[in-house]
């Protein structure tokens, strides 16, 4: 596809335009029936209309019923619709799946979400002062331990694991690899020898990364306090430190963590902390190595464990002229928030490459086998939730999270649209033009006044597209929409 990168600026989008008709790959038959019925009964565009509504939606929710808008000042019904007053006479909302896999189009405000809540938390906006982008920040990759070795792809072309070619395993494997691998060879991340891989410590790290994660901000709490000369239990005398985290799946199967961690003061998010990001940088390279989360036993054939973070730690300071992907460019908030936003919409599923699902595929009926053990031996077991874990390969946790007073909240973004949304209804209803004075600082305001309130009685009708023409109509312009934001994005680099 050409996405037209090297465009000047004011060059228009190639998608758009007669000579742009909206590509329809790998259609059924059945597809294209459902498709022509709409052209020849004339719902066709009905159907557009309801699909710009919930963006293009891969699984919409449809609602069938009533709700009237009342103002709160007066008890006066100002408005009212119905399912029967929608294009398609049922109501659609999106689902707001945040996984690219389940739902590209919803997953892509997910993400963009996560990137102005991340980017508020460096720089600053939807309420969080300026002043954050003047403490000490870092940017740190806790990885997963070695379980034993796997293939590997090397973007430099290098050689999986060149070693000694006769030497073998105590299972008669040769020990290296000196192939290379293509990153989309099934191969990669699959263990040299099976055998030899440590398959349980794999599944239960995996399982007890969320409490090594906990223990973690925790004993750097602790530190940070320690070398500020306060109580190990009472950084908030001197400090306070804040976060924000996403997970990453590997081809191994197991997951690294991406965090964002902020030094403030006592006073709150842009206060002036009182340790620079080169000591806070030394605090967290010092402690982590030394953060270890119990595992117990499974049954009474199993060993007790103590699990840890990887050898690979990688701690960086996210200052101008420095960029976590090249050291010589600048770092600016958009892009180490774009760099962890993109995290955000994936899980197990995305990195199940065609014919890459074996050793991932074993780890998954590891967890539910682990399960099944761990009830034996003890109904009340911890364990037993691996089953419902089965499919993120034993990881329980959430692949976003961040400290209370990091910046904004998912929630909070959703009332902002939510208020925008209202404001531009009160604006057509009243015939008053948008007052954008202030908007901004009204959508945020906690104490704002809501005039109208909405009361409705629904009922839920189903989910999904009710033909695979519509379906696969959605589909096909979620893709043209995405295409877009890369052309976009392709102009601001170009320009």
């Amino acid at each position: 596809m050409d996405n037209h990168s090297g465009a000047s600026p004011s060059a228009s989008f190639w998608g758009f335009g007669d000579g742009a008709p909206l590509e329809l790959p790998n259609m059924t038959p059945a597809a294209e029936a459902a498709i022509v019925s709409r052209l020849l009964d004339g719902s066709f565009d009905k159907w557009a209309d309801t699909a710009a509504q919930v963006g293009n939606c891969a699984n919409p929710i449809r609602l069938v019923g009533s709700s009237s808008t009342v103002d709160t000042r007066t008890g006066e019904v100002v408005g009212t619709f119905s399912s029967n007053d929608a294009p398609l006479g049922v109501l659609y909302v999106p689902c707001g799946n945040r996984r690219a896999e389940v739902c590209p189009a919803c997953s892509r405000r997910y993400a963009r979400d996560t990137f102005e809540l991340l980017r508020a938390g460096v720089s600053g906006g939807k309420g969080v002062p300026e002043s954050v982008g003047d403490n000490p920040l870092l940017f740190v990759t806790f990885t997963a331990p070695s379980f034993g070795h796997v293939h590997r792809h090397d973007k430099n072309g290098k050689r999986c694991r060149p070693r000694d070619r006769v030497k073998v395993c105590e299972h008669g494997r040769a020990v290296g690899c000196m192939a290379i691998h293509d990153e989309h060879d099934p191969i990669v991340g699959s263990p040299i020898c099976w055998d030899c891989y440590d398959w349980h410590g794999a599944v239960l790290w995996q399982f007890t990364a969320t409490e090594l994660w906990r223990l973690t901000t925790n004993n750097l709490r602790r530190a940070i306090a320690q070398a500020l000369g306060a109580k190990a239990d009472d950084l908030g005398s001197v400090a306070s430190l804040q976060y924000a985290k996403v997970a990453e799946y590997q081809a191994r199967g197991l997951v690294h963590f991406h965090a964002l961690i902020r030094l403030d003061g006592i006073d709150g998010p842009g206060s002036p902390a009182p340790m620079g990001a080169r000591e806070l940088a030394q605090v967290v390279a010092s402690t982590v190595p030394h953060v270890s989360a119990a595992a117990p036993a499974i049954d009474a054939d199993d060993v007790d464990r103590r699990m840890r973070w990887g050898s690979q730690l990688d701690v960086k300071e996210v200052r101008p002229g420095h960029r976590t992907d090249d050291p010589d460019r600048e770092l600016t908030p958009e892009q180490v928030a774009g760099y962890l936003a993109k995290y955000v919409t994936k899980d197990a599923t995305s990195i199940r490459k065609p014919g890459q699902t074996q050793h991932l595929k074993h780890m998954e009926n590891l967890c539910r086998d682990l399960a099944a053990r761990a009830r034996e031996f003890d109904a009340l077991s911890e364990y037993g939730l691996l089953r419902k874990w089965a499919r993120m390969l034993g990881f329980r946790g959430h692949f976003s999270s961040k400290s209370r007073k990091y910046s904004v909240t998912h929630g909070f973004l959703r009332r902002m649209r939510q208020r925008f949304a209202a404001a531009v209804e009160e604006s057509k209803r009243t015939g008053r033009p948008l007052d954008v004075r202030d908007l901004e600082a009204r959508l945020l305001a906690d104490d704002l006044e809501e005039t109208t309130l909405v009361v409705g009685s629904w009922a839920y009708q189903g989910t999904g597209w009710t033909s695979p023409g519509d379906a696969t109509l959605a589909a096909s312009a979620a893709a043209r929409a995405r295409e877009y934001d890369q052309w976009r994005a392709d102009q601001r680099k170009t320009a």
